[in-house]
């Protein structure tokens, strides 16, 4: 699948379309078992919390794998990104209701470059917090 987003078509400031993702319990469970990632801070209150975190948190890469789909989705092709780091500046705390954690994620086209690529940044948040930081994405466009 080809890019369906045409360099010619974006300038620097470009919005993409924010998004939310609901992440509860179930969500970690699902995670954990496609990733092998069964680590106790993921499911434990009671050991995440007595490690000095707030609740059970979600895992890392799955706040980065979420925060990505907002490029992927804008893009059309997930194949199309070249390049995505990010840091983790904070943890998910997910509550054990049927709610969960809402992670909002948002990003702005920060920098247009050569051979129809741009530069994507991302700002993802958390209960009034940033979760990630420099999220950053290179995009090959149409």
């Amino acid at each position: 699948m080809a890019a369906t987003v045409s360099y010619d078509d974006v300038e620097v400031g470009t919005e993409l379309p924010a998004q939310t993702f609901q992440i509860s319990r179930a969500t970690l469970v699902k995670y954990a078992g496609a990733s092998g990632d069964f680590n106790i801070i993921h499911w434990n209150e009671r050991t995440a919390k007595a490690v000095g975190l707030p609740n059970v948190i979600a895992h890392g890469m799955c706040t980065m794998a979420h925060a990505g789909r907002v490029v992927t989705d804008w893009v059309g092709d997930p194949g199309a990104v070249l390049e995505y780091g990010v840091r983790f500046s904070a943890p998910v705390p997910v509550e054990d209701d049927d709610t969960g954690t809402t992670l909002t994620v948002g990003g702005r086209v920060e920098e247009k470059l050569d051979n129809r690529r741009v530069a994507v940044v991302l700002e993802a948040t958390a209960l009034g917090a940033t979760v990630l930081s420099k999220a950053r994405a290179i995009v090959q466009l149409a």
